[in-house]
């Protein structure tokens, strides 16, 4: 009698372990976020972890050096600008000190967080966006273009923004009857892919506004859903049968009647958030209030997503961010790194592929997309579109700045934008009229103080005078700012007051 041996399938990935850093590496007393809203609550780049956290009054989030490890002192500085709780952050792909954060508050604001962290409390963004009219909970950069940013809200509304100007070039309107759950770009930045609570999965252009392809019923239960392009322009869902079990489903944008392949896994009630490596084509599901984290491999065959193992811990996990392949350790064949979100920490933990060689591993670590965007904002608004630029990883990543990012960096702070008070976008320049004239006056006035002052001092030294000119210069300009800033508090909390009382009218409080 002979027996045959299975067939294995071969790939370098069948063996990645995952394992959670030791204590000392971790980061402690860090009181995350208790929001009701299924999102990560943390977002990780090469140089910063940002965590969501609560806050007394208004909104608020960490943003912490990645090598950072150990307890968080209460005093430690936080982006505390928001007036209600940080849904959701993300960290521009083309600019490592780039934030943006959506808020209850109805509004997204871009940060800069300097090169070594936070030194104070930071409140003033570089720019506010201002086109929703309820909460905002769904961030998106585009993956190629600079300063293009997705936003969608609880007003069924996605909104497109260019964040170097504060312009709003684009909103979709009519295409989501009810509350969008997720929003993800291909990766040439050409469409999007979203699902809604109506259960279906649409492909849209977001340039033209339509919608290309609709699939009904992607999951039959009644719990929400999740949608990732993956790099070879098929769509990955997560969701639940009707039977309330977990689901996972891989879609052909070409055919949709039916999933190419679909795997049901528990009947846990937490939302499966994917997370897609597009250089190994893995995904990696974690599940709000679950202990495990899953990962799978995509391929070409049958059955086309393989289940390669499973982490497994005590602690359940509130959230987690996803670190980007440019921050991995190549010298310990590290191919993706998890923080988890513990209710009063953050734990690093890393996924490994074990290798008896100390040299670098090139098939595990193919090109990857770098900092440099492909196109500009006006580009990818006039119909461009490109694949990302990429990066080799051999010798580890040495990140240099973006070429184009004094093109958002060096742009003035947009002022009041708008009382937000409708569903319409607001032009980026709609200040209060009081406010703005009052503004504009002080600066033409400080203008001609300086000129007044720097003509007396003309008869004195080159030297002195040249001092003297500095001396008057940063006097007026900070009694200016002082006088500015003060005016620009008053119109925002008259535009707060506004939208609480235009949703006191509608009914939503």
């Amino acid at each position: 009698m002979s027996f045959r041996r299975g067939v294995v399938r071969q790939s370098k990935f069948r063996h990645v372990f995952a394992q959670a850093w030791k204590a000392e590496h971790c980061i402690d007393d860090v009181r995350v976020s208790r929001v009701t809203w299924d999102g990560p609550l943390c977002a990780v780049n090469p140089k910063f972890t940002a965590v969501i956290i609560e806050s007394g009054g208004g909104g608020a989030f960490l943003v912490l050096p990645l090598n950072k490890s150990g307890r968080i002192d209460q005093a430690t500085p936080t982006v505390c600008g928001h007036a209600a709780p940080v849904l959701d952050v993300q960290w521009c792909p083309h600019d490592d000190n780039i934030i943006a954060s959506a808020s209850e508050d109805c509004t997204v604001k871009v940060w800069e967080v300097p090169d070594g962290g936070l030194t104070g409390p930071m409140t003033e963004p570089v720019v506010t966006l201002e086109g929703h009219s309820k909460r905002v909970g769904i961030l998106a950069w585009h993956p190629t273009a600079f300063n293009i940013l997705l936003t969608a809200g609880c007003d069924n509304l996605v909104c497109v923004w260019d964040v170097g100007t504060g312009e709003l070039v684009y909103q979709i309107a009519d295409a989501h009857p009810d509350l969008i759950y997720s929003v993800s770009w291909n990766r040439e930045g050409s469409a999007i892919c979203t699902v809604c609570k109506d259960k279906a999965l649409r492909v849209i252009d977001p340039r033209r506004g339509t919608v290309l392809k609709v699939k009904e019923k992607v999951h039959d239960g009644t719990r929400p859903m999740r949608a990732v392009f993956l790099s070879d322009g098929k769509i990955l869902t997560t969701g639940f049968s009707r039977m309330s079990e977990r689901q996972l489903a891989l879609w052909d944008t070409n055919d949709m009647s039916e999933p190419m392949a679909v795997q049901e896994m528990d009947t846990s009630n937490g939302v499966l958030l994917p997370y897609y490596d597009p250089d190994t084509n893995m995904v990696y599901l974690c599940g709000k209030g679950d202990c495990t984290i899953r990962y799978f491999e995509v391929t070409d065959e049958s059955p086309y997503v393989h289940f390669l193992s499973l982490y497994s811990s005590k602690e359940p996990q509130r959230g987690a961010g996803f670190l980007s392949k440019r921050g991995v350790d190549v010298n310990k064949c590290e191919i993706a790194r998890f923080y988890k979100l513990h209710e009063r920490k953050v734990e690093p933990i890393s996924m490994t592929v074990p290798r008896k060689s100390d040299l670098f591993q090139g098939d595990l670590y193919p090109d990857t997309a770098g900092v440099e965007p492909s196109l500009l904002a006006e580009d990818w608004i006039a119909g461009q579109d490109a694949a990302p630029l990429l990066v080799s990883l051999s010798g580890g990543y040495a990140g240099t700045p973006s070429k184009q990012r004094d093109k958002l960096r060096n742009k003035p702070k947009l002022l009041l934008q708008g009382s937000g008070t409708d569903s319409s976008p607001v032009p980026r320049q709609a200040a209060s009229p009081t406010a703005t004239t009052t503004a504009k006056e002080m600066e033409s006035e400080g203008v001609g103080v300086v000129q007044q002052r720097v003509t007396r001092a003309e008869g004195e030294g080159a030297s002195d005078r040249v001092r003297r000119e500095e001396e008057v210069l940063s006097e007026v300009l900070a009694e200016v700012k002082a006088l500015r800033s003060v005016v620009l508090a008053q119109g925002q909390r008259i535009e707060l007051l506004e939208r609480q009382l235009v949703r006191i009218e509608d009914g939503d409080v």
